[in-house]
């Protein structure tokens, strides 16, 4: 069949857990990878696209993760699994059950769009911590054994632009991605001793059901996401930034942050 005919819709907040035998560089490919199956595991996916572009790479298997049941029948190599990476015991359960994973793909996101003070409580800041730190955490440490015993494989951390610097129409929402790109720098480090690859993805806005209801702003393709950390990963990069306006973001810091700060701090006292 077409690649095209092997897509599968999923429902916002689902998860997907994919198999690729292409997506990593050969030099990472352990001798089980030899034989043509390496798991790929992508946490939250909101789409088919991440699936779509790792079956177009050569995957064998296609672990599609949900928070609910699903039906995967399309294609016979998208098998379903159940997974909340807030909950520590299924994040176990998928490790045990994914035990041949080579590449794990974090790509757990809640963005409640608040305020730190202005928000009415916590609930929302804890709700983002909790799915986009603590979430992918407890990920990478219960697939780094796997992970090792693979050969070293690679870990994906999707995060965001919002990492880079404190956006205050939505400071909870940085704070927790800032948090993650922390984590993965570290990770980084920790895993190398196992030769595990470390890569942190950090898009622009990307048109998913997670930014249906922001307008006004360039959305990036779901497709062009996939496709772009899947190549950082074969070129050996570290770190990726997707999209325009994340390389815009990434440049005005780097010539001058303090004005960004101050830019933010303007546009947020016009609304």
């Amino acid at each position: 069949a077409a690649v095209r005919d092997l897509a599968v819709w999923l429902r916002p907040g689902d998860l997907l857990v994919v198999n690729d035998a292409e997506v990593l560089p050969a030099r990472l490919r352990g001798a089980r990878a030899s034989g043509g199956a390496v798991e790929v595991l992508l946490s939250e996916r909101r789409d088919d696209h991440g699936t779509w572009r790792c079956l177009a790479r050569g995957a064998r298997r296609v672990y599609a993760a949900t928070r609910r049941d699903a039906d995967f029948d399309p294609d016979p190599r998208i098998v379903g699994i159940r997974l909340d990476v807030t909950d520590p015991a299924q994040v176990r359960a998928a490790a045990r059950r994914c035990s041949d994973t080579q590449l794990l793909i974090n790509n757990a996101g809640v963005n409640h769009n608040q305020s730190l003070l202005h928000a009415p409580d916590l609930a929302a800041a804890r709700a983002e911590m909790e799915a986009n730190y603590f979430g992918p955490l407890m990920m990478c440490r219960e697939f780094a054994p796997v992970l090792a015993a693979a050969g070293g494989g690679a870990i994906i951390n999707l995060l965001s632009a919002a990492a880079l610097v404190g956006m205050p129409w939505m400071g909870s929402l940085s704070a927790s991605k800032a948090a993650a790109l922390r984590m993965t720098e570290a990770l980084r480090a920790e895993l190398a001793g196992q030769r595990t690859r470390m890569l942190a993805a950090l898009p622009g806005a990307v048109d998913t059901a997670m930014t249906a209801g922001v307008q006004g702003i360039a959305k990036l393709d779901p497709r062009e996401v996939a496709c772009a950390m899947l190549d950082a990963l074969q070129a050996g990069q570290d770190r990726v930034l997707i999209g325009d306006e994340a390389q815009r973001l990434e440049r005005r810091l780097q010539a001058d942050r303090d004005g960004v700060l101050a830019d933010f701090t303007r546009r947020l006292h016009r609304k």
